[in-house]
């Protein structure tokens, strides 16, 4: 029985094709609508079979298609989303944020649709307050080398919000921790896939900094859960939701970890810690505890080893 019709912009990259694949097995019909400037078109590809699935090469800074027809959840993780990534496509991530963000609105406000959007931890910068609560403010360098993402997410917020207070359209934010997985790009450039490339390799695996810095990790199936359970929640229109896994650790940890579950030969080479790198990432999710009654299930541990089988596979 069809469930009504979702769009997901960003849907053929890492967490918007792991999206796409869970809401077909709830029977939605789905629309992927994705540029590709960093998703892949293969994330999909096995998707294409299904008749309630149809992918779209569209940039959403653009006007959208007429053709979509109607539309009843807006899922927009549209965005690249890795330093390298956003730093190379510095303009393209402001833009999408912010015209990619206004269009996907004006979408939801025509078609009544529930939207949500797909924030990051980054708005919170380099924290002075650990965990992370919803309520801080943060700490974020408006013009540093991460300014693209991390200001340009606190403007969509932003506007988010405005079309919230006059338009009352449903939405809901969802603030999106460190997460992994298969179909992570193997050029990703974040801690996890730079660690496993570097250690199937047996290259020297690289530091920045002393390592004690800390990430809080969520295995990508949890994070799919939570967003899903972020869409269709009732009651929560405008809440802003922390995702992520709580469980803090050093980059040492993960690096000592992930030398272990490849049976790695590698060094560990240190180097200077990048201008605004966060010191501690950990987030307080007892919102989405309270609200979703979400919390991520698969461990540390058991999450790197499924993802470590995938790149073995897919390098």
């Amino acid at each position: 029985m069809d469930k009504g019709k979702v769009l997901v912009a960003g849907g053929a990259g890492f967490i918007g094709s792991w999206l796409c694949e869970e809401l077909l097995k709830q029977n939605f019909g789905v629309i992927c609508v994705d540029n590709l400037c960093t998703g892949r078109e293969q994330n999909v590809s096995n998707l294409k079979q299904n008749k309630n699935f149809e992918f779209i090469n569209h940039d959403i800074t653009k006007p959208l298609p007429e053709s979509l027809g109607k539309i009843d959840f807006i899922f927009h993780l549209a965005s690249p989303a890795s330093p390298p990534a956003y730093q190379k496509l510095a303009i393209e991530t402001l833009l999408v944020n912010s015209n990619g963000t206004l269009n996907l609105l004006e979408l939801a406000r025509k078609n009544n649709a529930v939207f949500l959007f797909a924030s990051t931890s980054e708005v919170y910068g380099n924290p002075m307050q650990h965990p992370q609560k919803e309520t801080y403010w943060g700490n974020v360098n408006p013009n540093g080398i991460r300014s693209m993402y991390d200001e340009s997410k606190r403007f969509g917020e932003a506007l988010c919000m405005a079309y919230l207070r006059k338009y009352n359209i449903d939405l809901r934010i969802a603030r999106i921790f460190n997460t992994y997985g298969p179909r992570m790009r193997a050029d990703d450039g974040r801690v996890i896939s730079n660690f496993i490339n570097q250690s199937l390799q047996n290259k020297p695996l690289t530091i920045y900094g002393d390592g004690k810095q800390t990430r809080s990790l969520c295995y990508i199936s949890d994070l799919a859960e939570g967003l899903l359970s972020l869409m269709f929640a009732e009651g929560i229109k405008g809440e802003v939701v922390n995702l992520g896994n709580s469980n803090e650790r050093t980059i040492i940890e993960l690096a000592d970890i992930i030398k272990r579950l490849t049976n790695s030969k590698s060094d560990i080479l240190f180097k200077d810690l990048p201008q605004d790198d966060p010191e501690r990432r950990c987030p307080d999710i007892s919102k989405a505890e309270k609200f979703l009654n979400w919390t991520p299930r698969v461990n540390l541990e058991e999450g790197l080893e499924k993802t470590v089988e995938w790149y073995k596979d897919n390098l």
